[in-house]
Formats: C-alpha cells, structure tokens, sequence
C-alpha cells in the first residue's frame, strides 16, 4: 500500500506541474491579444482536482513514511506556486523521503 501511495504521490506531483502549465498558458491566452477563455475553462478545474490530489496524497504520503512535520508542511506549500511540486519531489526523493520497497524505521528528517 506505502509503495502505490508514493508512486501516486509521485505522478500527481509531476502532472500538478503540468497543469500549471497549461493554466500559465490559458491565462496567457484569455489576458492577452486573443482574449480567449477556452485554456482557463479547460486547465483551471483539472489544476484544481490536481491540486487538491496533491495535498491529500502529500498526507497519506507523510503518514506512510513517517515525515516530520516541517517536511509536511513543506509538501503542502510547494503545492501553491508553480512548478514547486517538482522541486519537492526531487528534494525528498534525494533524502530518501520518497523511497519504495523499504520499511521507514525512523521518521525521515529536514535537514
């Protein structure tokens, strides 16, 4: 179950970031010569559904492999602007805060 709900965690972080994109991109669109609304009314609810899969894998993801809490709250805020998610996948994959197949024996720590 830890190993399906970091591997989820992982791809929402990622398609987050994308869905970013295409929003920055949409808003680009509705604001700028064009003026059209189509990208916004397209990408804005699937940032929205992605944003909220996000926060909520970012807890089950905490719980399951035992973060601290500053880890936790570092999830959650890499979740507002963007492109972040992708920075906080690679800091925790690098210390070891997002590995698969291993049994957590202590809370992984910031720092």
């Amino acid at each position: 179950m830890r190993d399906k709900v970091t591997r989820l965690f992982v791809v929402v972080a990622i398609a987050e970031a994308f869905s970013w994109a295409g929003l920055l991109a949409g808003m680009a669109l509705k604001y700028g010569p064009p003026g059209n609304e189509l990208g916004v009314q397209v990408f804005g609810p699937i940032h929205g559904a992605l944003f909220m899969a996000y926060c909520a894998l970012a807890l089950v993801t905490a719980r399951a492999h035992r973060w601290s809490l500053l880890a936790t709250g570092a999830a959650l805020a890499c979740g507002i602007p963007p492109f972040a998610t992708l920075v906080f996948k690679r800091w925790a994959g690098r210390r070891g805060m997002l590995d698969i197949s291993t049994e957590a024996r202590e809370p992984a720590r910031v720092g």
